[in-house]
This record gives structure tokens, C-alpha cells and sequence, in this order.
């Protein structure tokens, strides 16, 4: 709560790029700079603030952050194609007012909607799917587009997919590690990538950390990728300079 007030949260920018090494966007990363601990790993404090209901607040933080830095972005030639994905907890979504917060901070960094990339994560289509599709619904009529996280992992309907107005699905990293090694991870990835083009989706794998594995994955028909192979999650200035090398 007193970092919150103290700023000491950052975003960290992970390159998502083509198969030719094209950067198209990145997925923002919120960071802890703690005073005394250094570096917190996201896995030790987002269950704490989902706990205690300071993700709000925090999640409300990262989207400004990210619209505003998206903004910017669009002002430059170089840089003006960028999209970036921001993860959006259940929490915010269960939010009442969670569409018309968006439309705001939209309308008030200036941001292309259309830039704007919204990851939700199959845990959160156990409960109030009707309110979430409508919410989604509403923000997708305003140019914000959507992609599915983690999924695969979770516990949702293959029917919900035909429901959601989605834009993108990503491949989980925990079968992207072993694709080259676990045949039911080789076809569980196979099969995301086919049922993401059936469905008229995208579909990006996530945790790419080898030449082999970004090669199978593009003889499997997904040509969009995310991963240490590529990037690390990079502070502004990092990811900015990585884009100038790309």
C-alpha cells in the first residue's frame, strides 16, 4: 500500500514479434522496485494485492501507464504500428464500471483503441461469463481488442470461444517448454494454433526461448511469438532501444 502511494511500481516491456523478427507490440509487466528487498517478482505480490483488493488501484495504474506510453508512441513515425497487451485481473472485470474506466482512460491519454490490447485468462470465464462477454462486447464496439491468456490451462468451455468477441489467443509457455520433447504438448499446441484459424483468431505462443521451438511452432502455423529468444521484458528505455536494433 505504501509503495502504491510511494510509485515504486514500474512496467517492463516484453517484445512480441513476427516470425521474421518483426516487432509488433509487447505485453506490459508490472514490476516492484522495493526501498529495501530490490526487484519483487510479480508471483509474490499480484496474489497479495488480488487478496487484499489493491489491485484496483494497481491495475488502474498499469492501464493509464500503458495507454499514456501507447500515446506517445503513436506521435512517432517509428513506432506508431506498436500494440501493446495489458493483463486485466478479474477483479477490475467484476467491476461495475469497470467499461466506462477504460472509455476514460482512453479518452484521456489520447490512445488509438484500436492499440489497445486487453488479456484475460481462462480462470476468469468460470464465473459471470454472460457479464464478461457483454463488458467485452462493449469495449470491442469502441476499437479495444482482446486476447484469450494462458489458455488451455484453465477450466473453460471450448463453447465460450465462439462467444467472446476475441481477438487473439496465446499458447501457454507451460507447452511451449516442452513442445519439443512431450508429444501431448506438441499436439496440444498444434491444435491451439488450428483452432485459433478456424475461428478467424490470432495466436501467439508465449515463452519462446529456443530457434527450435519458434521453428516448430512456425511449421505448426503460428507465426507470432513472445520469449526470451526474442526479448526480455525490458524498462522503457531497454525495450525502446531493442526496437531501434530490431
Amino acid at each position: 500500500r505504501r509503495s502504491l502511494d510511494a510509485q515504486c511500481f514500474l512496467l517492463h516491456y516484453q517484445a512480441q514479434v513476427t516470425g521474421d523478427g518483426r516487432v509488433t507490440g509487447a505485453e506490459v509487466l508490472l514490476r516492484w522496485q522495493h526501498p529495501e528487498r530490490g526487484m519483487v517478482s510479480p508471483a509474490d505480490f499480484i496474489p497479495l494485492a488480488e487478496e487484499t483488493g489493491l489491485i484496483l488501484p494497481l491495475g488502474n495504474w498499469v492501464l493509464e501507464t500503458a495507454c499514456s506510453q501507447l500515446a506517445r508512441w503513436t506521435q512517432r513515425p517509428d513506432m506508431a504500428h506498436l500494440t501493446l497487451a495489458v493483463n486485466v485481473s478479474a477483479h477490475q472485470f467484476r467491476q461495475s464500471d469497470f467499461v466506462e474506466q477504460v472509455l476514460a482512460t482512453i479518452r484521456s491519454t489520447g490512445v488509438d483503441p484500436a492499440r489497445l490490447k486487453l488479456e484475460l485468462t481462462e480462470s476468469m470465464l468460470v464465473h459471470d461469463v454472460q457479464e464478461i462477454i457483454e463488458k467485452m462486447f462493449a469495449l470491442r464496439s469502441h476499437g479495444v481488442r482482446f486476447a484469450l491468456d494462458d489458455f488451455g490451462t484453465g477450466y473453460s468451455s471450448l463453447s465460450y470461444l465462439k462467444r467472446l468477441p476475441l481477438n487473439q489467443l496465446k499458447i501457454d509457455q507451460s507447452f511451449v517448454r516442452d513442445v519439443l520433447i512431450d508429444p501431448n504438448d506438441a499436439a496440444i499446441a498444434r491444435t491451439i494454433v488450428a483452432l485459433a484459424q478456424s475461428l478467424g483468431l490470432g495466436v501467439i505462443a508465449e515463452g519462446v526461448e529456443t530457434a527450435a521451438q519458434r521453428d516448430f511452432l512456425a511449421g505448426s502455423g503460428c507465426h507470432a511469438y513472445q520469449g526470451y529468444f526474442f526479448a526480455r521484458p525490458l524498462p522503457l528505455e531497454g525495450f525502446e532501444q531493442f526496437l531501434r536494433q530490431a
